[in-house]
């Protein structure tokens, strides 16, 4: 399916921000380092708030609700970057609104509520992806072609981490549920996309461990995926310890490591075996991303829009699906609730 053609695919990519926060000023901060997209609008509850970040940003349009962003005609792309429990109700009214839609991870809080945004977007045939910057990095693309290539023959297991020593505080966002506080959305996010990636598909079946803080929000978990073949990964989420964010995968002639923090790595190293049970050989790989390293998603989003695609063949909707079912049914061995905020819009 095509996507809505009401830009010429050689226009600039006129975005719009919902929720200008620390990680919509890094990301968008990256667009000059690729062009090809301006920041045309910027929204936020705080109609100052939104003026002050898009006068930093050279926008010409500032809107102090969501949804008179929204009806701006003249936005082709909006970037969600609010918390996740406003994710599901922004996405829906955008594609409402025919706008096509970079939302941060998590995609939403729920898989009911990531399912309802995929089949609405599918439906509208706008384009939608999921911030997962990670599987655009560049030393990151050479880690799925070495994959593609055998280098470590066939895959057998995977595993990641990501943690944070956070001092508990019911009224931050990390702890907050109504906000979509918790390891699981904020962390573990990332060491799940990270094994579906290389995993594929969705798992066969999880297991899962984990602690509660006091109010309830999920504080740390270790899921196991077990898929086709035997083949396992082990994700590794934390609030209460700084994990060291390494990531590994395992194959039958060899290991590639990522040393940390694996979610935005510039190395890799590449053991290989020799046809017994020795290694022989490592090699270190290194790429620099570009600017602070979101470039790289941006990009992706400009060249689908400018190729007509509603999906990004490397960070496609199934697999955002997949990665939400795998933290939506996480959460459920846990018994943490979530929702979806109704009211955001």
């Amino acid at each position: 399916m095509t996507a809505p053609a009401h830009r010429a695919p050689s226009d600039p990519v006129r975005w719009g921000v919902i929720g200008p926060g620390r990680i919509a000023a890094l990301v968008m901060g990256d667009l000059p380092a690729i062009g090809g997209g301006v920041v045309h609008a910027v929204a936020s509850r705080s109609l100052d708030r939104a003026r002050a970040v898009a006068d930093a940003h050279d926008a010409p349009r500032a809107y102090g609700s969501y949804a008179a962003l929204l009806a701006d005609d003249d936005v082709d792309a909006v970037y969600i970057a609010t918390p996740h429990r406003q994710h599901h109700a922004i996405a829906m009214a955008a594609i409402a609104a025919r706008k096509h839609l970079l939302v941060e991870k998590a995609f939403t809080c729920t898989l009911a509520g990531t399912r309802e945004v995929v089949d609405a977007a599918r439906a509208a045939g706008v384009f939608v992806m999921e911030a997962m910057w990670t599987r655009f990095q560049p030393v990151v693309v050479r880690v799925r072609e070495l994959l593609a290539g055998g280098a470590i023959g066939e895959v057998r297991s995977v595993r990641a981490d990501l943690g944070l020593r956070v001092p508990f505080d019911a009224t931050d966002r990390l702890w907050d549920p109504a906000q979509g506080g918790g390891a699981l959305l904020d962390l573990g996010v990332y060491p799940v996309s990270w094994v579906q990636m290389v995993l594929g598909g969705a798992p066969a079946s999880i297991e899962v461990a984990g602690t509660l803080a006091d109010n309830g929000v999920d504080a740390e978990a270790t899921v196991l995926w077990r898929g086709e073949g035997g083949r396992t990964g082990t994700a590794v989420c934390s609030l209460r310890s700084p994990l060291p964010g390494v990531a590994a995968i395992h194959g039958t002639d060899g290991w590639i490591e990522v040393p940390p923090r694996f979610h935005h790595p510039t190395r890799i190293l590449l053991h290989r075996a020799d046809g017994d049970r020795s290694i022989t050989s490592t090699e270190e790989i290194t790429a620099d991303p570009v600017g602070g390293g979101y470039a790289h998603e941006l990009a992706e989003v400009h060249r689908c829009l400018a190729e007509g695609l509603t999906e990004s063949p490397t960070m496609p909707l199934d697999d955002t699906v997949a990665v939400m079912g795998v933290l939506d049914a996480a959460l459920t061995a846990l018994d943490v609730e979530m929702d979806e905020d109704p009211t955001a819009i």
